[in-house]
Formats: C-alpha cells, sequence, structure tokens
C-alpha cells in the first residue's frame, strides 16, 4: 500500500497558503505538482492539489466570507485561509479526483428504492448537483439547512458521484454501461463483507474541517428522500493541513510514508491513465472525462505489524520508515534498484517487498491514482483496533489499472499477511457536469 496507492495529504506550516503533500499512486493539468507554492486565489483551478502525487496546494488568502454567520447589517469577518479555500463544481472531471486529498472523508453508497427508475434517478443527481454546488462555495443548502457548517466557509470540501454495475439495470440503461464496470475478479486475500461492499450509486465526501464534511453527508442523505437508501457508510481521515513543518508525504496507520510512486500530472501520459479520452475509447460517450473507482476497505492488522521490528517492517515495504527513501538508497523520490545486493549477495529490496511488486515498470506500465482515508472504527472487546484504509483509486480502465497490481499482490505480497481486503466496490465516475448540467445529465438524459 506504499508505493502505488494512496494521495495522502501532507501539509505545509499554515500560513496564507498551505501546502498538503498527499502520497503513492490526480480536474485538469493545472494541478499542482509537489513543493509547488499555490500562486492565490482561492478557485479550483489555482488550488487544485496532487491528490496522489505530493504537493498538493489547499490554501490562499481567505477573503470570502462564505456561509459564516456575522450580526445583521454587519460584514462578515473574513474566513481563515482553511476556511476559505473552495474547490470549483464544474470542470471538465469531478472534484475529488485530483484535488489536494483533505483531512476528514466520507464514503457512502446508495441503492435506488424499490420503483425508482431514470426519470427519479434523473431527479436525484439533479438534486444532488445542485446541493453539492452550493456547499462547495460555503453557502447554505436552503430554507431547511441544519447549520451544522453555519460558521464555516468551503473548507475544500469537494462531492463525487460514480454509477455502481447495479445502477444501470434498475434505471433500464443496461446498453449504456460500461465494460470496465464488469465486475472484478474474485482474489484470494479478499474476506468480502457483501453488505458493505458496491452499490447503486457512490459518493466521496472530502473536506479540510469535519463539520464541513459531515454537513455535506447529511444533506445528500436527506436529499435521497424516498428514492434511495444508504447500503453503507464509512468515515475515514488524514493529517489536517499545516500539521508538519513542511510539504511531505503523509504516513499510514502502519507509520509507513505511503503514497510515492502515485502518478503524476506533469507526467505525459497522466490524463490516459487516469481519465476516459473523450474519443478513441471503448467506453460510452458519457463517461468522456471521467474516470473509475475502485474503492476497499483494506484493515490493517496493526498488533501483528507492530510485533515486526523496524527493519523487518521496512523489509516488509521496500522502503525505509524514517523516510520512505528506497532500502537501495538515495531519497524518498529516488528510483529504487531492484538488482542490488549486498554483502551477503541478497537482494537489499526483498522479492515479495509491497514496493517491488507495485512498481508500474513490473506490471506492464499499470497505473493508478490513490487517494485514500485512513480510518479507525473502534477497539473490539479483545482490544483489538478496528483500523485501515479506505483504498480509493483511480484509473482509466480498471481492468488495466487495478486488476493486474492486485493479482500480483495476490501472489506473493509480504504486506498481505498483515492486511484484510474486507469490503470492495467498483464504480463509474463520470466526467464533470459544465455550467447548467447536473452530475450524469449526460447519461441520464442522452
Amino acid at each position: 500500500m506504499a508505493d502505488q496507492s494512496t494521495p495522502e495529504v501532507t501539509p505545509a506550516a499554515p500560513k496564507a497558503s498551505l501546502k498538503t503533500d498527499v502520497s503513492s499512486e490526480a480536474s485538469s493539468k493545472t494541478t499542482v505538482s509537489e513543493n509547488t507554492p499555490p500562486k492565490g486565489g482561492v478557485s479550483r483551478r489555482r488550488l487544485l492539489g496532487t491528490a496522489g502525487a505530493t504537493g498538493l496546494a489547499l490554501g490562499a488568502i481567505g477573503g470570502a466570507a462564505g456561509y459564516a454567520s456575522a450580526p445583521s447589517g454587519e460584514k462578515a469577518a473574513p474566513l481563515t485561509s482553511l476556511g476559505a479555500d473552495e474547490v470549483m463544481f464544474h470542470g471538465k472531471h469531478q472534484p475529488g479526483i485530483t484535488d489536494a486529498l483533505q483531512a476528514h472523508g466520507h464514503l457512502v453508497a446508495f441503492d435506488l428504492a424499490a420503483g425508482t427508475g431514470r426519470k427519479e434517478a434523473a431527479a436525484l443527481l439533479r438534486r444532488w448537483s445542485a446541493t453539492t454546488q452550493r456547499l462547495m462555495a460555503g453557502e447554505a443548502t436552503g430554507q431547511d439547512d441544519t447549520d451544522v457548517a453555519r460558521d464555516s466557509g468551503p473548507s475544500s470540501l469537494t462531492v463525487t458521484f460514480g454509477f455502481g454495475h447495479s445502477f444501470f439495470a434498475r434505471t433500464g440503461l443496461e446498453k449504456q454501461r460500461p465494460v470496465a464496470l464488469d465486475p472484478l475478479p474474485d482474489f484470494s486475500s479478499d474476506h468480502l463483507d457483501k453488505a458493505r461492499s458496491n452499490g447503486d450509486l457512490w459518493v466521496q465526501i472530502g473536506a479540510n474541517d469535519g463539520l464541513v464534511a459531515f454537513h455535506a453527508l447529511r444533506a445528500i442523505q436527506k436529499d435521497a428522500g424516498s428514492a434511495a437508501r444508504v447500503r453503507w457508510q464509512m468515515n475515514g481521515f488524514n493529517r489536517s493541513p499545516g500539521a508538519t513543518a513542511r510539504p511531505m508525504t503523509a504516513r499510514n496507520l502502519m507509520g509507513q510514508i505511503d503514497g510515492t510512486r502515485n502518478p503524476k500530472p506533469s507526467e505525459s501520459d497522466f490524463d490516459r491513465r487516469i481519465f476516459v479520452p473523450a474519443s478513441g475509447s471503448a467506453d460510452p460517450a458519457w463517461m468522456a472525462g471521467g474516470s473509475y473507482a475502485v474503492v476497499r476497505r483494506i484493515r490493517m492488522l496493526l498488533d501483528d505489524w507492530e510485533k515486526l521490528s523496524g527493519k523487518a517492517q521496512e523489509d516488509v515495504i521496500g522502503r525505509k520508515k524514517s523516510d520512505g527513501a528506497p532500502l537501495s538508497g538515495g531519497t524518498e523520490t529516488t528510483p529504487m534498484d531492484l538488482e542490488k545486493t549486498g554483502a551477503d549477495g541478497k537482494l537489499i529490496v526483498p522479492i515479495d517487498a509491497h514496493s517491488r511488486i507495485t512498481r508500474p515498470d513490473q506490471n506492464g506500465g499499470a497505473a493508478m491514482l490513490r487517494r485514500p482515508f485512513s480510518f479507525h472504527d473502534g477497539i473490539d472487546a479483545d482490544g483489538v483496533p478496528d483500523a485501515g484504509l479506505l483504498f480509493v483509486c483511480w484509473q482509466a480502465d480498471p481492468v488495466r489499472g487495478f486488476v493486474p497490481v492486485q493479482r500480483k499482490l495476490d501472489r506473493g505480497d509480504a504486506l498481505s499477511r498483515f492486511i484484510r481486503h474486507e469490503s470492495s466496490g467498483l464504480f463509474a465516475v463520470p466526467g464533470g457536469a459544465a455550467q447548467g448540467e447536473y452530475v450524469g445529465q449526460r447519461l441520464l438524459e442522452g
């Protein structure tokens, strides 16, 4: 899970602008690259962070008061830069894919209610899109707003929508279902809970303020009304912006730097790997500018992991725990020397090290943009923490992205002894909504 996996946030010291590194394995080429400071302003095009590459620019001086309250007739005081950061709803791609990974997240799947068809689904996506556009601008949802986030601004809120395999049969749109959305194959390491897997609709919510994130979750749930019911819901977190003295790749709950080798928007083939092209693709036209999200709840067996020595943990991952540098030498970003041997003639990076197995050049170039959250859902009666990673990865084609890498991990990843895949989902995430459109309109009204 260390190399070709999550965009985790690792921010810089809070000031006028906050930088956050997401790591691992990002809605356009304007995404800020690692260690590139933002140039000011609060629009999405200026503030996009590399959700999976490192160096996420999260901030700008906050001038907008957003949803912050003020006495009648008085001008609201400016929000801090963290609260004022705004991501734009409209764009070529949906928000929440290449944007900086936020400190708080919710993943939720819905099933359409009996009798809900294409017309009702379109009305639901229209409601969700209108609510999301207001919330991402730091505004109230309407007259029935709960006021949970009344004193907050946008706080980099993003809301992302996707369709599951079952959605298309329920709405009579089977002919529009992408082939790439066929169910994922079974993997030997899976211990999947069907009740917490898949779903007709999927929503990803992220924000740098916990109340803003919850407010969005509650609004989306209320907007579902009688058209859909929650199938499952999961909560996650990441390092907060400004928590580190300098931008750096975040760590997961195993203490490992996680996400060093995420694809970067600066790479010439980034769009081809992550987003569905407008032409020349087997995907239906409504998926242009979209992506496929694989979502997995991966429990970390922390008690077993923490019994290992520091050296043994490094051998499992193939990188130094202190700074993420490959065991073969150099810094975090130094290419790993897979052939280097020690004085004993043995490979310095073990043959089953996680970072060796997940390298794109060891998987026919397969790459995915990881944008996960950590989770902790309590401690059981035996004192064992229910904690791990809410794995979310993005790719133009899961058959060429996630599947080959996971198959190889299945066959001999040293890390597999310390993790357990407990739920899974695959969702088609359409491109962003243009001005005047709602998300998914080209599918539901095409």
